[in-house]
Order: C-alpha cells, then structure tokens, then sequence
C-alpha cells in the first residue's frame, strides 16, 4: 500500500514549518472551525454520567436511532437503527464495506477524480479498480453512457462520492438518477456513496443514490460528524445499508476494533439533532468565491466552480516541461514540490486523486491565508519560462 499523498504532503509542510519556514498548508481536508458547543456539552455530560464502558459493537442503540432518524429527516430515506453501524471515522465505514463486498478479482468502477484512500481500500480487498476518466468540461462527472459501457459481469462495485473529494462537483437529482436507470439492468452490482461533505454544499439539498427504490438495497451510503460538523478528530462515521450488509460490516468491525468511542458517540447523537452551522456553510462559500477569483489570475489554470466540499482542483499541466533555471517540472508532483520549497505553499498532487495534470487546493482556512497562498502560488509560477 502506498501512503496517502495528503498526509504526506502534510509531513513535508511540517517538517519546513520545524526548520523556520512560515508555510501555508492548503493539503489537508479540515475545517478551520471549533466543534459546536452543543456537542462538547453533550460529550461532557456523557463523561460524568460514566458513558465509560464498551458498547454494541455498531454503536449505543440511541445514536443508531437518531442516525436513522436524520437520514429520515434530511434525505427521505427508511433505514432502521438495525441497517446503522457507527464506526471510527467514515474511512473506516468506506473500509468495512468494500471489505464486505469486494473478493479478489472484483471489478470497482471509480470515477476520476477520486478520493486518495479508494484505490488503496479496493487493493486491499484484492480487487481491481476500473477507472472512469472525466474533464472540467464535464464539471468532473461521469455520464450514464460511460457507466454503461464500464460494467461488466465481472463489476461488483461503483464507488464515488458527491460533493466530491477532491473536485467539489456533485450529482444532481436528475444525474443520479439517470446513473440509477443504469444500475437498474445491472443487479450484480452494488453502490457505495461516499457522503461525508454532504452539509457542505452550494446548491440547496444534498441528493442520494439511495432514493431510488430500485436500487436502494444494493445502496450503501456513507457518511459521519467530520466535516459538517467540524468534527474531525473525534473520529465517528457511519454506514447505512441493507440488513444484511449491515450485520457482516458489525462482524467484521467486531475484530478490527470493536465499536468507536462511547464519548464520541454521545456528542453525535446531539449532532444528529442539531442544525447544521449555515455561518459554516456561507464562510465556506465565501472563501470558495475568494480563491476562485484569485486563480483565475494565473495564467494557465483552469478549473471548475465547485458547488460543494472546500476544494478546488485546477489543471495545471500548463507548466509541465517549464524551468525557473534551477528546476524542471516534469510533472505534477515537480510542481507540487516547487510550490512547497519556493512558495513554501503546500498543496497535493493530482496524480493521488488519478488526475496527474491537477492539484487539490483546500481553502479550509482563513481568508488573509488564501490571498497570501496564492499570492505565493502566483508569483513561484511566473518565473517558469
């Protein structure tokens, strides 16, 4: 297994942050934000009420429930705290599932680009992973037509997640639906979707794959506190899906680490209940408009509006084969290289993402940081000639 590109480049900022640099670090996927106070009393409250003990391997019964009653509530979708197995993060839950369903030689259909961690999960069950390339042009999407012609008897799985790590692009009702039309002759295969930014999100109501009737038991969505709730190292996500899939993930989850903090566990339950933060949401936004702004000044860049998540992933390859007289950017992970040593800016290389002519940009930070990072970004770029 190779590591994650993210938490490497992390590493490289951290290690020129220790020798003196004043590096910006635009690499990793959390937000900026403090968990909301709600959710801290709740957390405090289960502390000295001795909420201290192991419980259910797929999580106290209470936060089952309130769980299927979110999923209810926000996305019209009927799963019984039975179908909810909370587990420590969403990675975990992306984990369990593709563990439950992938034997060797399955195929997994992942569209492009795609979250650093899916490739690495799909080889470890020993599957192989089916690429779908898409463009800016497509707002980084696939078509039902492209799906269409990727499955095989041999597809197990359909792996994607909207709004999208890395590109911030997210299906439509319309869109999801016309790829459920797809699944619809296809039986054999399963969907998992990936819903982890869901309250980020700048179009109105987050949509799932799962409300189609017709394909929802072959659906498993996932999702966790993390991101919308500013919630990342509390570790807690969780999976829906059909009983069945639900109990194997518990079994499973059973000998790898049992169930997930009961602490944590108490303060997702309040997470559950509460309103998302809209201040988050619209500083998010805010910041999205800054730093599109911003790029659009570079000569080069192109990239698409993301309408969800804090990313963006503009095409870079402009500057591939271009020298500053000391170094070449033969690549994307050149140029990443470059920005970190010259601008001392730190940002991931799209080849982790299987899209080698992008770089992830996170703009989970404040604004004077994301006008001071691409003041950096801008100015390394002009001296390759």
């Amino acid at each position: 297994m190779a590591e994650s590109e993210t938490i490497a480049m992390s590493r490289k900022s951290r290690e020129l942050t220790s020798k003196g640099y004043d590096v910006i670090n635009l690499s990793l996927g959390e937000p900026d934000f403090f968990t909301p106070e709600e959710i801290k009393t709740a957390a405090k409250e289960a502390i000295d009420e001795n909420f201290s003990f192991y419980t259910a391997v797929n999580g106290y019964q209470e936060l089952r429930t309130a769980i299927s009653k979110k999923l209810k509530r926000d996305n019209q979708l009927d799963y019984s705290p039975d179908d909810i197995v909370v587990s420590t993060g969403a990675k975990q839950s992306l984990m369990n599932a593709v563990l439950c369903l992938v034997d060797p030689g399955d195929e997994v259909i992942i569209p492009v680009p795609f979250w650093v961690s899916y490739v690495q999960m799909i080889t470890l069950a020993e599957g192989k992973p089916h690429f779908l390339e898409t463009s800016i042009a497509q707002d980084f999407k696939i078509t039902p037509e492209q799906l269409e012609a990727a499955i095989s008897e041999r597809t197990k799985l359909f792996l994607f997640s909207s709004p999208c790590n890395p590109s911030g692009s997210l299906y439509s009702k319309q869109e999801l639906e016309a790829l459920a039309n797809v699944f619809k002759k296809h039986p054999h295969v399963y969907i998992i979707s990936d819903e982890i930014y869901e309250l980020i999100n700048f179009s109105g109501n987050h949509e799932s794959i799962a409300q189609f009737d017709d394909i929802k038991d072959r659906v498993v969505v996932i999702n966790g506190v993390s991101k919308g709730f500013a919630m990342t190292g509390w570790r807690l996500g969780y999976m829906a899906a059909q009983p069945a899939l639900a109990k194997a993930a518990t079994k499973l989850q059973g000998q790898f680490t049992s169930a997930t903090s009961s602490i944590t566990q108490k303060a997702a339950e309040k997470a559950m209940e509460i309103k998302p933060s809209v201040e988050m949401l619209n500083k998010f936004r805010e910041r999205r408009d800054l730093i599109l702004d911003l790029i659009s000044e570079i000569p080069g860049v192109k990239t698409n509006v993301p309408q969800g998540a804090f990313y963006i992933f503009p095409e870079v390859s402009y500057y591939f084969g271009k020298s500053d007289g000391k170094n070449v950017i033969e690549n994307v992970g050149d140029l990443c290289m470059y920005l970190l040593n010259n601008a001392h800016v730190a940002v991931v290389p799209g080849n982790a993402f299987g899209a080698p002519g992008c770089v992830r940009i996170s703009y989970a930070t404040s604004n004077d940081l994301i006008i001071e990072a691409v003041k950096r970004i801008k100015n390394a770029l002009e001296l390759l000639k």
